[in-house]
């Protein structure tokens, strides 16, 4: 520690004792209360987001903090198609480094950075995902978000006054057609998962066969259910 440079004021200034020594409020982290009191006192799972500066892109920033260092890490992004490079890189920086290191280091992209800095605070606060799980979640917890096929679940719809809604894309996958009933109001949807079409195609199984394995449909989606009218919400 560099040596102290006091003012002449202060050093005019006559000592006062300090009577209590206040320490730090104890947060939760993994099941116990800690002092936190320096970066390895920290751990814990928790989750953040960031948005760059012209909000057109955001990241869902996803630690796992063990005694200060990142032992895992989970970028996703949407809105922006060089974000996601930018997450390649993020996700190779970021593990293996301390929160500090982590908070203090240029992650490539403003969302990712606003993640990170979010993502900070809550874990130093104490509000993780893991603060009163005994022991904190092992590694490799962040991947349980993705689900089987280690997909982002993605939301995407679009709507205007004029031609009213269309489902694109839900948690279950890329949404192929639109079931419509007698008044035009959507009743369900059918779509492809993905991630399961493309497990598959590598386990062997053709294009087609995949594809039709892959199908699901959600809600009420048959002409006995009271669809009249089906739609691809791309073309029509």
């Amino acid at each position: 520690m560099a040596e102290l440079i006091y003012s002449h004021e202060v050093q005019n200034m006559c000592v006062v004792a300090k009577g209590p020594n206040h320490g730090p409020a104890p947060i939760p982290e993994e099941g116990l209360w800690v002092k936190a009191k320096q970066i390895s006192d920290i751990s814990g799972l928790t989750h953040g987001i960031g948005w760059c500066a012209p909000q057109q892109g955001a990241c869902k920033l996803t630690l796992n903090v063990k005694d200060g260092i990142i032992q895992e890490a989970l970028v996703e992004t949407i809105g922006c198609s060089g974000m996601t490079h930018s997450a390649a890189m993020a996700a190779e920086i970021l593990q293996g480094k301390t929160l500090l290191e982590a908070l203090n280091t240029d992650l490539v992209c403003d969302a990712i950075n606003t993640a990170m800095r979010e993502l900070f605070l809550q874990i130093v606060y104490g509000r993780t995902q893991s603060a009163f799980s005994e022991g904190g979640l092992t590694i490799g917890a962040g991947l349980e978000d993705l689900g089987k096929g280690s997909r982002s679940q993605v939301g995407t719809m679009y709507g205007t006054a004029a031609k009213g809604v269309r489902y694109l894309e839900m948690a279950e996958g890329y949404v192929t057609r639109m079931a419509l009933d007698a008044n035009d109001q959507v009743i369900g949807y059918e779509f492809v998962n993905l991630g399961k079409m493309t497990d598959f195609i590598k386990k062997g199984d053709d294009p087609t066969t995949a594809y039709n394995k892959s199908m699901g449909h959600y809600g009420r989606f048959s002409k006995e259910d009271g669809a009249v009218k089906f739609i691809d919400p791309r073309k029509e």
